[in-house]
């Protein structure tokens, strides 16, 4: 079970690079767009930050 969230953790590290590559492609044309699609990268950052912390923490406690 702490393999699938181990995996999962990286999903939120592509939707960063897929919002982050959108971003960039519309920068010059839509930046009310773009401006949403950066809020997404920083998001998933943390988010792959915070799950990655989050499991840690739950295999220490089961060791």
């Amino acid at each position: 079970m702490m393999k699938f969230f181990k995996y999962f953790e990286y999903a939120y590290l592509f939707i960063a690079a897929l919002s982050l590559f959108e971003a960039i492609r519309i920068w010059n044309t839509e930046r009310n767009r773009a401006y949403i699609f950066a809020f997404f990268v920083v998001v998933a950052i943390f988010m792959f930050f915070f799950k990655r912390r989050f499991r840690r923490k739950i295999e220490e406690r089961n060791r």
